[in-house]
């Protein structure tokens, strides 16, 4: 099993893993994104990058401010993810879609076979629509093989001497669509999304379980379940992570002092708002601030 630590660091391990990119901008001369080809098209659906990557021991990234959602899918193999401040296992056929304005941590496991996945990274603006909602799940099931075909797709119409325009765009629009498709599902349980609106309108208050059943009206079990099938977490996880997000914008567009937004999202004091930032972004609140 891969080496746990409680204090994330900004890391970027490659190691051995190889991998294919392409970008939208010219501008990201990062050393592990100087060979991939520019596709400036990406940038009208807010692309950063997007690629294919085959990670072996000692793969490691952690980015302790990733400033625009993540979403990427396994092929094969098992990989670690950081997900609500704890290191999740993802194996074949299962995705995950980690927030804008927190941290973004994932390492390939020692002793494991190579994890193969596709990402793709977006470039966002705090309150500007991003793609994660209160209906967004965190993990769960997905077509990889599919997702994996767009990128290589783009990536290999980029590649060209002359790229085709019009072919880039549907490559870049079928990308967008699986991403949202997840990120932001029509299906699914209508009563459970009213709680959730329920709730973000009233997150400066205390929930306990049996107020959130009796809304969604629904037993407290089986609100448990729908939760975790639906989104992936419990329904005191979820609440959470709905108070974090609210945390991450406040913090990154206003100048309020750290313990009045600890109280406008449902924190008692800001010792015990800390410490749960902390876990779930991996930075003090006061440190985010200073990041975005």
């Amino acid at each position: 099993m891969a080496a746990k630590s409680k204090t994330l660091v900004e890391t970027h391990q490659l190691g051995g893993s190889k991998y294919f990119a392409v970008k939208s901008s010219a501008d990201d001369s990062r050393s592990w994104l100087a060979e991939a080809p520019q596709c400036p098209a990406m940038e009208r659906k807010a692309i950063a990058h997007a690629g294919v990557m085959s990670a072996v021991h000692p793969f490691r990234v952690v980015r302790l401010f990733q400033s625009g959602t993540f979403m990427f899918a396994c092929l094969s193999g098992r990989g670690e993810v950081m997900v609500d401040g704890r290191w999740v296992e993802v194996g074949a056929n299962e995705t995950c879609l980690l927030p804008p304005f927190t941290a973004n941590a994932m390492q390939a496991i020692r002793g494991q076979p190579e994890w193969k996945f596709c990402w793709v990274r977006y470039l966002e603006t705090p309150g500007k629509n991003p793609l994660v909602s209160a209906k967004s799940p965190v993990k769960g099931n997905f077509d990889a093989a599919a997702f994996s075909h767009a990128v290589e797709g783009l990536h290999a119409e980029a590649s060209k001497c002359e790229p085709s325009v019009s072919q880039s765009h549907l490559w870049i629009e079928l990308i967008h669509g699986y991403v949202t498709a997840f990120a932001q599902p029509t299906h699914g349980d209508p009563r459970l999304w009213r709680l959730w609106q329920h709730l973000e309108a009233n997150l400066d208050r205390y929930w306990s379980i049996h107020e959130m059943a009796a809304i969604a009206t629904m037993s407290m079990e089986h609100l448990r379940r729908l939760c975790l099938r639906e989104l992936g977490r419990s329904p005191r996880k979820h609440l959470t992570f709905l108070r974090i997000q609210r945390a991450c914008h406040l913090l990154s567009t206003t100048d309020e002092k750290i313990s009045t937004i600890a109280k406008a999202v449902g924190f008692d004091n800001s010792f015990t708002f800390a410490t749960t930032f902390r876990k779930w972004t991996g930075l003090q609140p006061s440190a985010h601030r200073n990041s975005g």
